[in-house]
């Protein structure tokens, strides 16, 4: 089952992405393989393993963030909320929003093709994660009544085709299905 596909590393080659490049250290340095499923919980933070300790990322969200900050898509504000003040990161360059917006709405739209296995791996990576995080209705959002309605559709069908299915006839894509049957249990 997609669920219990284990996680091989086949090039442990630096991305040059400190986080992306940490987690081929912790892939390459496991005794045994580990599944996709436990490999997100081990990387996002979210959860604790007292054995598999050496293998979590530590401050996922904020790293990302600091990322993104030093490469100018995000910016750092202090908010108050009555009586504490929260760090936020909100959008500061809303024109690579914008790009990665208009992607996902083509892919679904104009550029739309019936067919998963055919798909843009990146751009079926990006659905799948857009999906996951819920903010894929707000990417259709702007779009004309009509158009918003054939977007959600297509992304319904396509989010809800059989990972197991998908992930055994998918050529280079099985890790993006075994992620949505993850997100989906």
């Amino acid at each position: 089952s997609a669920l219990s596909f284990q996680v091989l590393l086949k090039s442990d080659t630096p991305t040059g992405d400190v986080l992306l490049d940490e987690t081929l250290r912790h892939i390459k340095a496991t005794e045994s393989a580990e599944t996709v499923q436990t490999w997100i919980e081990l990387l996002t933070g979210e959860t604790w393993n007292p054995f598999k300790l050496q293998y979590q990322l530590r401050n996922v969200r904020e790293r990302i963030a600091k990322a993104l900050v030093e490469k100018g898509i995000l910016t750092t504000e202090k908010q108050n909320f009555l009586l504490f003040d929260m760090t936020t990161h909100p959008v500061s360059n809303a024109t690579e929003k914008q790009r990665l917006v208009k992607k996902l709405q083509e892919s679904m739209l104009e550029r739309w093709i019936n067919d998963p296995h055919r798909m843009d791996r990146r751009t079926l990576a990006l659905l799948v994660l857009a999906h996951s995080s819920d903010v894929l209705e707000n990417v259709f959002a702007s779009l004309a009544d009509d158009k918003y309605d054939v977007a959600m559709n297509r992304t319904k069908d396509l989010l809800d085709m059989d990972p197991e299915v998908e992930a055994a006839k998918a050529r280079g894509a099985e890790m993006i299905w075994a992620v949505l049957a993850a997100f989906n249990k």
